[in-house]
C-alpha cells in the first residue's frame, strides 16, 4: 500500500455520500435498516473529515496506514450493500413499469427477478447481518480514529475537487510543442539519409539510448515524420514492443505498416516469408520502440526478412538499455541527454504559461528555475509538472508546489519520479481514481477515449450528473483533463487512440495499490481478498490454473482481458466460465473478448452489479434471457459476433442501456420489440428493420440521446412509409454520422418505388450530419441531403 494511493478515497466518499442521499433508499421498507444506514452516513462523515490528516501521519505511522488500508476495504464493502439496495429498488420499479407495458407472455417465471415480492422477503433476511458487521467495522474505525488523535480538517491545501476551466486541449502530436531537440534530431536525419557504403550490409540499426522520461520516443516520432524521411525510405514500419518481445506480433505489426492489410495468420515462418516477399529491394525505415529483450537469438529470429531490403534501409531501436543495444546494434549508441536548463524552461514557460519564456511573468521565472532542478532535465516531468503549474499561474501557488513535501516522500524501492508523483498529489480528486484504474491497462497499449470512460461509468467513478448524458459528458471531460495534463498521450498511429508513458503506467500502478492487480505472465494476487479490480493478457489458451488465486478474490470488480498479441482465436477453459466467474457476484465490469466461446451460461444474470458486458469476437450463438435481470447494466457490447442470431427478447427492461454495439453480428434480422423503451441509448451502432413490423421503426422516435454513428439497415422490408417519419430522425441532434440501408439482394420485383422514396423523405436527419451514405443493392450515396452541408 502506497501514500499516493490512499488519495483518491476521498472521491470515492463522495460517491457514497451521493447514493446515500439518492431515492433508491426510500424503497427500504425495514425501519431499523433505515436507521442504520443513515448512522453510517453520520459515521463516514466524520471519518471522511480526518481523512487528510490521516493521509499525511501515515509516512510515519504504520498504524495509520493499516486504518487507511482498513477504511479503504469497509469503503468498497458499503458500495456493494448499498448497490445491492439500489438494485433491488430499481428491479422492482423497472419490472412494474414493463408488466404495465405490454401484455406479451413472459419467457421466464417473473418470481425470479429480484422485484418479486417472495425475493424482496429473501434479500432483506440477507441483508440483515450484513448490515449488522458493517455497523460493527464502522464503529471499530471510529474508535481506532480517536485513538490514533487524527484531527479532522474540512479544508486540505492543494487538493481541488473541481477541474479547473481552460481552453480545450488537442490531442494531435505537434512538432511546435517538442522544444530541446532540434541538434537531436538532425544528428539522427544525418545517419538514416547517409549512405553508409558497400560493406555496412543491406540495412544499418541506430540505437537511441537514455533514461526514461528523456524523451526517445519523441525523438524516432519526430525523425520518423519529416518529409525528408518519407522521400527517402519506399516503406515505413512503426513498432511499439514494450517489455514483451513477441516475435510473431512484431513481425505482423511490421506487416501491417507496410501493406495496410490485417494479416490473420500466426504462423511465424509464412510471417516471414510474406513479410520478405514485401521488402524485397525496398528500402525501408523500421522504428523498433522500447526494447527491454537482451536475448540475442530472439533478435536473430526477427531480422531474419530484413535482408531482403535495399541497401541503405535502417532501423531505430529506442531503448533504457546499452545492454539491449550491444546485441542489436551495428552503429553506435546516440545516447540521447537531459534538457539543458534553457530549454527546460522554455518547456516550462510553454506547458506553464502557453508562452515561449517568463517576459509576462517575472515573478514566476525564479520559482520555475528552482521547480526545474527537482526535474533534472526530464521533459516528461517538466512537462507534465507544467501541466499541474498551468492550473495555478500565481506566485504563492508555485512556493506551494515548491515546498511541497511530496519532493521528499520515499520511494520505497519504486522508480517514480518526485514530479510525477505531485503532479498525481495535486490532481482533483474524482480524478486520482480514474487515473489509478489505468493502472489496469498493459505498457504500450493503445486506447480510445470512449472505451475508458464507458469503464469509468461502469466503475462509478463520474459521479454527480443526473442523466447517463451527463454522465458520459463528464467522463470525456476527465479524459480529456488527463489529455491536457499529459498523463495520456496520443498514439503516433492513431491520432484517435492514446496511449500512456512507461512512467506514467508506473505511477498508476504505484497509486493503485493492492487494489488494482495486473497479470502480465502468470502472476498471483498477493492478497486476493484485498483486490477489487483485475486485468489480464490474454493467452492462446487460458486455463484454471492462471486463474486459481481469482478464486479467493470474492469481491473483485472487474475481470477484463487485453490482447496484445493480436493471435485470436483465444481460447478459455470451460471451468473459468462454469466455476469462478459465478462465485464473483460483485463484478462491475466483465469482459470475455476475442474467446472461442459459443455459448454464455445462465448464470450471467445472477451478477446483479454488471454494469459493462463486453462478448466481441466470440463464437455466441445468442445471449440467455436471464440477461434481462442485468437492470444496472449501461454496456453491452457485441461486435463482430458473426454467429448471433438475435437480441434478447426482453431487452427492453434494461433501462440503464447507453451502449449497444452490434458491428458485424450481420446473422440478427431485426430489433426485438421494446426497443424503444431504452431511452438512454447514447450509441447503437445499427437499427435493423424486421419484415412487416411498422411497429418497428415507430419504435425508434423515444432514442432521443444517440450520438455519434448510425446505420439503420433492411429499409426495404417498412411497407407502410408513413410511419418512417415517427422515427424522428431530424430531432437527433448528436447524430454526426447516418446509414440508410436497403438490403442487397433485395428482389427487383418485389420494390416499392414509391415506398422506397417516401421513407427516405421522412427519414431526413437533422441539418448538421456530418456525414451521409445511401446504401441500395451494390450502389452507395455519400453526401448530404441538404445543400450547402458539409
Amino acid at each position: 500500500m502506497s501514500f499516493i494511493g490512499e488519495a483518491a478515497l476521498s472521491a470515492f466518499f463522495e460517491v457514497l455520500f451521493a447514493k446515500f442521499a439518492s431515492s433508491e433508499f426510500q424503497f427500504v421498507t425495514e425501519e431499523w435498516v433505515r436507521k442504520e444506514i443513515m448512522n453510517w452516513e453520520t459515521m463516514l462523515r466524520n471519518i471522511h473529515a480526518a481523512l487528510a490528516d490521516a493521509e499525511g501521519k501515515q509516512l510515519q505511522s504504520q498504524a495509520v496506514k493499516i486504518w487507511l488500508a482498513d477504511l479503504q476495504d469497509l469503503a468498497y464493502d458499503v458500495d456493494d450493500i448499498l448497490d445491492e439496495f439500489a438494485t433491488q429498488a430499481l428491479g422492482r420499479k423497472l419490472m412494474k413499469q414493463h408488466q404495465a407495458t405490454t401484455s406479451k407472455p413472459k419467457k421466464f417465471n417473473p418470481a425470479c427477478f429480484i422485484g418479486s415480492h417472495l425475493s424482496s422477503i429473501k434479500f432483506n433476511q440477507k441483508m440483515m447481518s450484513k448490515i449488522k458487521e458493517i455497523t460493527g467495522r464502522l464503529e471499530g474505525l471510529a474508535t481506532r480514529k480517536s485513538n490514533l488523535e487524527l484531527r479532522e480538517i474540512t479544508y486540505h491545501v492543494g487538493r481541488p475537487v473541481t477541474i479547473p476551466r481552460r481552453p480545450p486541449s488537442t490531442s494531435l502530436v505537434n512538432e511546435a510543442n517538442v522544444l530541446g531537440r532540434d541538434k537531436d534530431k538532425r544528428a539522427i536525419l544525418d545517419l538514416l539519409l547517409r549512405n553508409d557504403g558497400s560493406d555496412a550490409g543491406v540495412y544499418s540499426v541506430i540505437p537511441i539510448v537514455g533514461m526514461g522520461g528523456i524523451g526517445k520516443t519523441t525523438l524516432a516520432q519526430l525523425v520518423y515524420n519529416d518529409d525528408s524521411i518519407k522521400d527517402h525510405f519506399d516503406l515505413r514500419a512503426w513498432v511499439c514492443v514494450s517489455d514483451e518481445f513477441d516475435i510473431i506480433r512484431i513481425t505482423k505489426t511490421i506487416l501491417l505498416s507496410v501493406t495496410s492489410e490485417t494479416c490473420d495468420m500466426n504462423d511465424l515462418n509464412l510471417l516471414q516469408v510474406k513479410l520478405k516477399e514485401k521488402l524485397w529491394r525496398k528500402k525501408f525505415l523500421l522504428v523498433l520502440d522500447d526494447v527491454w529483450n537482451d536475448n540475442y537469438n530472439d533478435w536473430l529470429a526477427l531480422r531474419s526478412p530484413f535482408d531482403a531490403g535495399e541497401p541503405g534501409s535502417k532501423i531505430i531501436v529506442t531503448t533504457r538499455s546499452s545492454k539491449v543495444s550491444s546485441i542489436m546494434t551495428t552503429a553506435a549508441d546516440y545516447s540521447l541527454q537531459c534538457l539543458s536548463e534553457e530549454d527546460s524552461l522554455r518547456m516550462l514557460a510553454h506547458n506553464a504559461l502557453e508562452r515561449e519564456d517568463f517576459t509576462r511573468h517575472p515573478d514566476l521565472k525564479k520559482i520555475g528555475l528552482e521547480i526545474l532542478k527537482k526535474c533534472d532535465g526530464l521533459p516528461l516531468a517538466t512537462k507534465t509538472i507544467g501541466g499541474l503549474l498551468r492550473t495555478r499561474v500565481n506566485r504563492d501557488a508555485w512556493k506551494d508546489i515548491l515546498e511541497s513535501d511530496t519532493w521528499n516522500l520515499p520511494q520505497q524501492g519504486s522508480d517514480i519520479i518526485p514530479a510525477l508523483w505531485l503532479s498525481y498529489y495535486y490532481l482533483p480528486s474524482q480524478l486520482k481514481q480514474c487515473f489509478a484504474y489505468c493502472s489496469l491497462v498493459p505498457k504500450g497499449y493503445e486506447f480510445g477515449e470512449e472505451e475508458i470512460v464507458r469503464l469509468w461509468m461502469a466503475e462509478g467513478f463520474l459521479n454527480g450528473p443526473n442523466t447517463k448524458r451527463q454522465i458520459e459528458d463528464l467522463g470525456r471531460k476527465y479524459f480529456e483533463e488527463l489529455v491536457s495534463r499529459s498523463f495520456f498521450q496520443a498514439s503516433s498511429k492513431d491520432e484517435s487512440r492514446f496511449v500512456m508513458h512507461d512512467l506514467i503506467n508506473d505511477l498508476a500502478q504505484f497509486v493503485g495499490g493492492e487494489k488494482y492487480f495486473k497479470m502480465e505472465r502468470n502472476e498471483e494476487m498477493k492478497r486476493p481478498s484485498h483486490t477489487r479490480h483485475s486485468s489480464y493478457m490474454i493467452g492462446d489458451y487460458d486455463n484454471i490454473k492462471k486463474f486459481e488465486t481469482f478464486f479467493e478474490a470474492k469481491s473483485l470488480r472487474t475481470f477484463i482481458p487485453f490482447d496484445i498479441l493480436m493471435r485470436d482465436p483465444y481460447y478459455i477453459s470451460i471451468n473459468i466460465l462454469n466455476d469462478l466467474l459465478p462465485r464473483l457476484k460483485r463484478l462491475r465490469v466483465l469482459s470475455l473478448k476475442s474467446y472461442y466461446i459459443t455459448e454464455i451460461p445462465d448464470f450471467i444474470g445472477n451478477l446483479r452489479h454488471l454494469r459493462y458486458l463486453d462478448f466481441s469476437d466470440t463464437c455466441i450463438k445468442g445471449l440467455p434471457d436471464s440477461i434481462c435481470t442485468l437492470y444496472n447494466l449501461e454496456s453491452l457490447l457485441l461486435r463482430c459476433c458473426e454467429k448471433i442470431e438475435n437480441l434478447p427478447s426482453e431487452i427492453g427492461i434494461l433501462a440503464n442501456l447507453c451502449h449497444l454495439d452490434i458491428v458485424g453480428a450481420w446473422r440478427i434480422k431485426e430489433m426485438p420489440s421494446g426497443i424503444g423503451k431504452l431511452t438512454n441509448l447514447r450509441a447503437l451502432s445499427n437499427f435493423i428493420m424486421g419484415q412487416g413490423d411498422a411497429l418497428n421503426i415507430r419504435e425508434m422516435q423515444n432514442l432521443s440521446n444517440l450520438k455519434g454513428r448510425l446505420s439503420i439497415s433492411e429499409l426495404q422490408n417498412v411497407n407502410e412509409a408513413q410511419y418512417a417519419g415517427e422515427a424522428k430522425l431530424s430531432s437527433k441532434t448528436e447524430l454526426d454520422d447516418l446509414e440508410l440501408k436497403w438490403c442487397e439482394d433485395f428482389n427487383e420485383n418485389l420494390r416499392k418505388k414509391e415506398v422506397e422514396t417516401e421513407v427516405l423523405n421522412l427519414l431526413r436527419p437533422h441539418e448538421v450530419l456530418k456525414a451521409l451514405a445511401i446504401s441500395w443493392k451494390t450502389t452507395t450515396f455519400k453526401g448530404s441531403l441538404y445543400q450547402g452541408n458539409e
